[in-house]
């Protein structure tokens, strides 16, 4: 990973805290936003030091509406807002979201103090979208009792997959990030039997055997999931999802996030789930997995984020020069005849 990366591969962590925000129009909003985010580095330092085995990360994502206000920079060629999808039974909905911060630590303490000192930088110049708190399953598993994450890249392949190179340099080092929000109906899904289940998801539950896929008809939620292009090449993402809930208020849910070099690789991946492939035989997880939330960023590189500071403010366009006169020799204001 280059050295002015932000840590979009922290090491998997015991909690995380999602957070999306939207700019307000309060004054001077970009000004104090672009001076929390270039201090985002010193703040993890600050929270980080009562322990630093804890591992406390911040990965910061950039909206498409507001990055170049924040950075003045051209926008990178992939972003855009979140596109919905429409499926005939399901859908995969946008919601607001300009700023997106994913929060990793192994103690919820550390989160809650970082999130807690981010919000009260950030003031009246954000409002909050959606605040989600993950937690690690068991065996790195969802709620749906399956190992989540089994296909991210390893080695060489992560940066490949996951951070912009040379084809997009003014942004080489950032990385395209998605997030959606996914309640599961516990009680449905734990109806169907096992094998059911594994035949829904492409993997044994036990331990984790990827099945073989299927030859034809319905495809499961592995081969829904795995992008590959017309040349033959498979295309990764870096999930980093957690599972969230409350057994008291029955809400079980995932949380999904995915990083990736390209942001069409994730859109074609929600096509092919939402939609079907072929059209019609749509991702059968999505009966017992349903969408909330949708949001796009761009996670720019550490260099950009901790150079806000230098941005110069916007200079306000200037005023066109009036045809009327500001006064005249009589001494009157030059308004004219009222009508």
């Amino acid at each position: 990973m280059p050295i002015d990366a932000q840590q979009v591969d922290a090491p998997l962590t015991q909690t995380a805290v999602f957070l999306v925000v939207t700019v307000t129009d309060a004054p001077d909003a970009i000004a104090t936003i672009r001076s929390v985010l270039a201090d985002v580095s010193g703040l993890i330092k600050t929270v980080a030091f009562r322990d630093l085995g804890a591992n406390l990360t911040c990965t910061v994502g950039v909206g498409a509406a507001v990055w170049t206000d924040l950075t003045g920079m051209p926008s990178p060629r992939e972003l855009r807002p979140f596109l919905p999808v429409e499926g005939a039974r399901h859908t995969a909905p946008a919601t607001p979201g300009d700023l997106l911060f994913h929060i990793r630590s192994d103690r919820r303490d550390l989160c809650f103090e970082f999130e807690r000192l981010l919000l009260s930088g950030l003031g009246d110049a954000v409002t909050v979208a959606d605040e989600t708190v993950g937690f690690r399953y068991f065996d790195v598993r969802d709620l749906l009792g399956f190992v989540d994450g089994t296909a991210n890249p390893v080695g060489p392949a992560l940066p490949e997959s996951t951070l912009v190179g040379d084809e997009d340099p003014d942004v080489a080092g950032g990385s395209y990030v998605v997030v959606q929000k996914y309640l599961h109906p516990i009680a449905a899904w734990q109806s169907l039997t096992t094998e059911q289940q594994e035949a829904i998801i492409g993997r044994t539950k036990a331990d984790n055997v990827e099945l073989d896929d299927a030859a034809t008809g319905q495809k499961s939620h592995k081969t829904l999931a795995t992008i590959v292009d017309a040349e033959g090449v498979e295309h990764d993402i870096l999930r980093d999802n957690m599972p969230f809930g409350s057994p008291g208020s029955d809400q079980f849910g995932t949380y999904f996030i995915g990083y990736c070099r390209n942001l069409w690789v994730i859109q074609q991946m929600l096509e092919r789930m939402f939609i079907g492939d072929p059209p019609g035989l749509h991702d059968r997880l999505l009966d017992f997995s349903s969408a909330v939330t949708g949001s796009a960023f761009f996670v720019p590189s550490a260099e950009i984020l901790d150079g806000l500071d230098d941005v110069p403010a916007a200079v306000p366009p200037a005023q066109p020069a009036s045809s009327t006169p500001a006064g005249t020799t009589d001494g009157s204001l030059g308004l004219g005849a009222l009508r």
